[in-house]
């Protein structure tokens, strides 16, 4: 602080500048870990109403998680059961089946007889998609039992049998062999892994302690979404109390009304913006089996989405454009949060919930100021977005999870010597009107260097000349930009759906594509 900061109006030393969490969230550098925050009382609530309420289809399963709030609130099985079933149902299919969970309880021996009761339960029922590992340190006696229990001894290696020690953990929890750590006073502070979408909590939090454990699930990756907390111990006053100081803008989700979206479907409805067959339509495409989806399903879901595109601009009255666009991103972000909690079985809320989540981003804005409510534009993935649903993929059934669009971007023009591909994005910004920024030219400059690396567009590049070139690797850029449809969802979606863009895009990639091969002999393809 003496070296960086200075003296404020009180005399006293503060900084001079400060990066909020809020700043950091609305920039994309980290997701907020309070967007979907539910405590143990909320997501009982909302089972509850469930339940209670017939306008709301529902499964066996919400019966099943309900009935733990009559037991014990300490019960260490039902509290595993609710975990782990809501793990496969609502975060096992997120991030192309990549996404992990952590557990943080309050004592080694908690740690020690959860990871015996997740043993215990995924065993009963015979499940394979779910595999824990557990992290503390020493040695832990249980008192009931008289064993004693080591972190190496309780995690065994699924591939060579062996015990896993403590420095292997990180590495063996990154893969696709486990889903879900178990954590008593480690890696709750300075634990980098991305793929932490869900966190369930079952130990006093408060102050710096909150916001060090909840936030190992900010890290930003393309394709993840808010992550969900499930928090069993503390209150939303004291997580809103331990956040503030460093959020300046703290929100918690409260416990919503799940009658409240078949409201919002019906007043959808009745605008007639989309029509049912329109939704039945898309979503044919959308749930089609992994196995039978093509390059070409989303140019065809375009194709669905194109007359409300039409009927929208055709409304006449801005305002009631707006109140329409409302309600269909409320509905959008309800769903996606009631989701994760309450297993729907409504095939029309959940089409419903899929049409409308690639419908947003195509609503043109009525930009009657210079400021853009965050959440306004959407930004798509490629094909296929992630399911609500668990087990078998069935027309009907699933869903998108919707994500948070940033805010305004710059579109400052790059300077063509400092950045060879700017002129894409320049060119993209300006007939589009897209906000498109420097790190989306460093995605095509991405698949330029894939380009360059490729043998086939070398030799065709030396070849030809640039016309006949482009016309040998139209087919193998589009691949490229599929391969890495992940790291810019974006731009890939667009390219691959509007005829328009792609021809403004793929000629300047070409040529530099072109220049760049014939220029250095394919030595720019070698590093």
């Amino acid at each position: 602080m003496v070296l960086f900061g200075r003296l404020g109006a009180s005399g006293r030393p503060e900084a001079f500048h400060i990066y909020s969490m809020r700043q950091a969230i609305e920039e994309k550098f980290i997701l907020d870990v309070l967007t979907n925050y539910t405590t143990y009382t909320t997501y009982y609530k909302l089972l509850k109403a469930a339940e209670d309420d017939p306008a709301i289809p529902k499964k066996k399963g919400a019966r099943a998680l309900a009935k733990f709030m009559s037991l014990h609130p300490h019960n260490i099985e039902q509290k595993t059961e609710v975990m782990v079933e809501h793990f496969r149902r609502s975060v096992l299919h997120r991030l192309g089946g990549k996404a992990k969970a952590m557990v943080v309880t309050s004592s080694r021996l908690h740690a020690v007889r959860y990871m015996l009761a997740f043993h215990r339960y995924i065993g009963e029922n015979g499940y394979s998609d779910i595999r824990p590992l557990v992290a503390f340190s020493g040695t832990v006696r249980d008192p009931d039992s008289g064993q004693e229990f080591t972190e190496p001894g309780m995690n065994t290696d699924m591939i060579t049998g062996k015990p896993i020690s403590e420095k292997q953990l990180p590495e063996r929890f990154a893969s696709p062999d486990y889903q879900v750590l178990l954590v008593a006073n480690k890696y709750q502070t300075g634990f980098d892994q991305p793929l932490l979408h869900t966190m369930y909590v079952d130990k006093r939090l408060d102050g710096v302690q909150a916001v060090q454990t909840l936030s190992r699930l900010n890290r930003m990756i393309p394709g993840k979404d808010e992550p969900f907390v499930l928090d069993f111990v503390n209150d939303t006053e004291t997580i809103f109390h331990a956040f503030k100081p460093y959020y300046d803008k703290t929100g918690l989700q409260a416990a919503s009304d799940p009658a409240r979206l078949e409201t919002l479907k019906h007043e959808l409805d009745l605008f007639q913006v989309y029509y049912a067959s329109e939704v039945e339509a898309f979503a044919r495409i959308f749930y089609k089996p992994a196995e039978r989806q093509t390059p070409a399903d989303h140019a065809h879901m375009q194709r669905h989405l194109q007359p409300a595109v039409d009927r929208y601009k055709a409304i006449v009255e801005a305002a009631e454009r707006q109140e329409f666009r409302d309600k269909l991103s409320g509905y959008v972000k309800v769903y996606a949060f009631l989701s994760q909690i309450i297993p729907y079985a409504d095939p029309e809320l959940e089409m419903l919930y899929s049409f409308g989540r690639f419908l947003l981003p195509d609503l043109p804005i009525d930009r009657d100021t210079t400021v853009v409510q965050v959440g306004d534009e959407v930004a798509l993935q490629y094909y296929r977005l992630e399911r609500i649903s668990a087990g078998a993929i069935e027309i009907k059934e699933g869903g998108a999870e919707y994500v948070k669009s940033p805010t305004d971007v710059g579109t400052g023009k790059a300077k063509d010597e400092k950045a060879p591909l700017s002129e894409i994005i320049q060119v993209l910004n300006e007939r589009f009107g897209t906000q498109f920024s420097e790190e989306d030219r460093l995605f095509f400059q991405q698949i330029m260097e894939k380009a360059c690396k490729s043998e086939q567009v070398v030799q065709t590049a030396l070849a030809n000349p640039l016309d006949k070139f482009e016309l040998g690797i139209r087919k193998l850029i589009e691949e490229f930009m599929i391969e890495r449809m992940a790291e810019n969802d974006t731009i890939v979606t667009r390219y691959m759906a509007d005829q328009g863009f792609q021809a403004s895009a793929f000629p300047i990639l070409a040529r530099e594509i072109f220049e760049t091969v014939r220029a250095e002999s394919g030595d720019f393809c070698k590093e």
